[in-house]
């Protein structure tokens, strides 16, 4: 028996290590990913005033955070029993889409990017976003301007571009300005513009990665998708939440509200993440969540260019996919949406209305449900009249990921670690961690980081260390 261990995983949001029991034989006897940071943000909501959580919980993730502040609002209005007026409603959703274009183009051309460019076998040194600058500037120069626009959305909406003030319980704090309305747009039709040119240069990236490496289709996780629906088409602010079985067909669709009917935390004596399983039959019923569990579980895009990308996809790989590598795909068309829909907002004639209305605390349990790029994010808060929060729950999309991200862990070690050397093995499992593109600070809270670092043992004997810098 030999023990293979990295510590920590790069090109991921926070920090874990990978620990692999291989037999004698050379096949693996279980594959773990090991979270080294400690959550403690539910037990340090309780005591807080309600109107804090927008901001308090944005602090979870610097990645992320509009999500955050989102669930966490919907939470608290589902609480109150309070609904926002239009345009508050439709200033969410573009801060929504902003917050996508700058995650997913992150993703795509940053963290996962590199593996597509320099394929999974490059060298280490090269295999990274100042690679992709060196190798290809231009396209890094026009994916890296797709990303600020994102976020510049993100801060001309939420009034900072990281940590969003401007989402209140009833709404948002401001009547967006004609100025404003007319910058924005401006903006839209330019980040349109360059997804539309970086889409197909990213599924060409993608598809011959794939014929370079054959083994990346042995990467299968069949397991349930989990995606918020709003008339059958995928959403990430505001429908019901829909799980389609391993075969495509439609198990569940149900109301946020209940997710805890059909969602159970698990436990692990090895790592501070807890997973999370659909109860489904008696048993626990392993689940995914996240882009390519949105397409999956929907029934198309809202917008044309996006419907157009998914029918593609579905062309080549029917639904529902399981490939893990396909994650990337995924992401792909709902960046692509992300961009057309934010162009559809901002011409919405309800804009022109009050973004915000009166709000009446009393004492409630609220339930707040909103797609993150990564997939469900779950906010839940118990307030008491006092409008002081005495319980909360949060349950996000890297949890309910875990058990999916445990086998592609193993998948990827079973294809590319035995007889291979040290360089296929650390970047193999990697790049199955970073096609689910697992948020740790989200799941977790850090504490530190470490070197990459590798040990091999059999019978609890040092064989050999190996690793990379982080």
């Amino acid at each position: 028996m030999a023990t293979i261990r990295i510590d920590p995983v790069t090109r991921i949001e926070g920090h874990a290590r990978v620990i692999l029991e291989m037999k004698d034989d050379g096949t693996v006897e279980y594959a773990r990913l090991i979270v080294n940071e400690l959550r403690g943000f539910e037990r340090m909501l309780v005591g807080m005033e309600a109107d804090r959580m927008p901001l308090v919980t944005a602090r979870i993730c610097g990645v992320c955070p509009v999500t955050h502040t989102l669930a966490a609002i919907q939470a608290l209005e589902d609480a109150f029993r309070v609904a926002p007026p239009p345009a508050g409603k439709i200033l969410r959703e573009l801060l929504c889409m902003g917050q996508l274009v700058h995650s997913h183009a992150l993703h795509l051309f940053a963290l996962g990017g590199p593996d597509l460019f320099f394929g999974i076998s490059g060298d280490p040194a090269r295999r990274s976003i100042v690679g992709m600058v060196e190798a290809a500037p231009e396209l890094a120069k026009k994916a890296l301007r797709l990303r600020t626009l994102g976020q510049k959305v993100v801060e001309a909406v939420g009034g900072r571009g990281v940590h969003p003030v401007t989402v209140v319980i009833g709404g948002i704090s401001f009547d967006l300005a004609a100025d404003a309305l007319a910058s924005l747009r401006k903006q839209a039709d330019e980040m349109l513009a360059l997804a539309r040119e970086l889409v197909p240069l990213a599924r060409d990236l993608l598809l011959r990665l794939v014929e370079r490496e054959p083994n990346l289709l042995k990467l299968e996780v069949r397991a349930h998708d989990l995606g918020m629906v709003r008339g059958g088409k995928v959403s990430h602010l505001d429908g019901a939440l829909r799980l389609v079985s391993p075969d495509g067909k439609v198990a569940e669709e149900f109301p946020a509200r209940e997710y805890a009917d059909r969602l159970v935390e698990r436990s692990y004596a090895w790592s501070y993440m807890k997973p999370v399983f659909f109860k489904l039959g008696g048993k626990d019923a392993l689940y995914r969540v996240g882009a390519l569990a949105r397409v999956n579980a929907a029934d198309g895009m809202e917008t044309p260019l996006a419907q157009a990308e998914l029918e593609a996809f579905r062309k080549a790989h029917p639904a529902p996919c399981h490939l893990t590598i396909m994650h990337h795909w995924a992401r792909i068309i709902e960046l692509l949406w992300a961009c057309e829909k934010a162009k559809l907002l901002l011409g919405d004639p309800a804009l022109s209305g009050p973004a915000r209305v009166p709000v009446q605390i009393t004492a409630g349990r609220g339930v707040g449900c909103v797609e993150a790029p990564r997939g469900t994010l779950i906010h839940e808060y118990e307030v008491d009249a006092k409008g002081i929060v005495r319980a909360a729950n949060l349950l996000v999309a890297t949890q309910q990921n875990y058990a999916a991200i445990n086998q592609s862990i193993e998948q990827a070690a079973q294809s590319y670690v035995a007889g291979k050397g040290d360089q296929a093995v650390l970047n193999a499992l990697e790049f199955a961690i970073r096609c689910h593109d697992p948020c740790l600070s989200c799941a977790t809270h850090a504490l530190g980081q470490m070197p990459l670092e590798v040990e091999v043992r059999r019978e609890g004997t040092l064989v050999r260390r190996f690793g990379r810098e982080a």
